[in-house]
């Protein structure tokens, strides 16, 4: 007669002490992780050493009205990129100016204090800085230019651009040519089945 066998049984206590310990570290680890990618998402894209000597009591409206009496200080603007033209100066870039938000990014909203031009000391391809692209620039403002806009002379505040940064392009989702992809189809479609769907 064979003997049966009897395996003597495991104590599950150890295994679940251990379980919540590493329980509790994963979940800890799982903190860290949401926090550290919230706080790159919504990481400013202006280095710090220029944001700390941005002059943040001047608003777009002051400069605007005056710019020659505020020529030397720092300022931080987003807007769209109205137009762009390489020069023997270096790139100038007409912007219209629009809120930014916690990153610094311009809002997608139909407000504007008015235009600025931005001058980059350098060569800037047109092609990539193109019309009703988003950018943030940080400048030093250096006078007031009055250039032809329509039939008027528009005073724009110059500024000499210290960062940049061009935000990526939205994509825009493409019209699916049909005007119907998928059914409801005819009845006679469904044969031998006489079922109409409309």
């Amino acid at each position: 007669m064979s003997k049966r066998l009897v395996y003597p049984k495991r104590s599950l206590k150890f295994p679940l002490r251990i379980w919540k310990v590493m329980e509790k570290k994963i979940f800890s680890a799982l903190l860290v992780t949401v926090f550290i990618l919230v706080n790159a998402a919504c990481a400013p894209v202006i280095s710090k050493d220029i944001r700390d000597q941005v002059a943040r009591d001047l608003s777009f409206k002051q400069v605007l009205q005056d710019p020659e009496a505020h020529k030397g200080k720092l300022v931080l603007w987003g807007g769209v990129i109205i137009k762009a033209e390489n020069q023997k100066e270096g790139t100038l870039i007409e912007v219209l100016q629009k809120p930014t938000d916690r990153e610094g990014r311009p809002k997608a909203v139909d407000q504007s204090d008015g235009r600025f031009l931005a001058l980059y000391e350098g060569f800037l391809d047109v092609a990539i800085y193109a019309r009703e692209r988003e950018v943030t620039i940080a400048g030093e403002i250096k006078e007031k230019r009055l250039l032809p806009l329509g039939d008027i002379q528009y005073a724009y505040p110059l500024i000499r651009v210290r960062q940049l940064h061009l935000w990526p392009a939205e994509r825009k989702e493409r019209p699916y040519p049909y005007p119907r992809p998928y059914g409801p189809y005819p009845w006679w479609w469904y044969h031998p089945y006489p079922y109409r769907h409309w």
